[in-house]
């Protein structure tokens, strides 16, 4: 079974986007950091990851450089209300799908998702 992971040290985001996500059919697992995510025997059956820029530990950045030195096809969808430039080019040029700015409508999160799982699947 693939799933799609949601990385957000705020209970209620995940809790909202991981509903959403299962109101239209995907399977859900999420997790309060990016810590857990990569320890997690998820990461293997991800279609995709909803990953937060700015979290306790771990940064977004730095889970993507680890999800990339593993050489791990698993394409990464941002969400952050601390988006730069700076920031937001950075994850585009390490293999971004796209960078949401939180609040974000439905519909732009649905679509993203439906991109980095075509990706992947073009990747696989």
């Amino acid at each position: 079974m693939s799933f799609v992971c949601i990385v957000d040290d705020d209970a209620s985001v995940r809790s909202g986007v991981g509903n959403l996500l299962k109101s239209v059919g995907y399977t859900t697992v999420t997790f309060s950091s990016g810590e857990d995510f990569l320890a997690s025997s998820m990461v293997d059956d991800a279609l995709c990851v909803l990953l937060d820029m700015r979290m306790q530990g771990m940064q977004g950045l730095e889970v993507q450089r680890q999800l990339n030195a593993e050489h791990r096809n698993i394409p990464v969808v941002f969400m952050s209300a601390h988006g730069d430039d700076d920031t937001i080019q950075r994850a585009m040029q390490h293999g971004a799908v796209s960078f949401l700015r939180k609040p974000f409508a439905e519909e732009v999160l649905l679509d993203s998702i439906e991109l980095a799982i075509e990706r992947k699947t073009a990747a696989d």
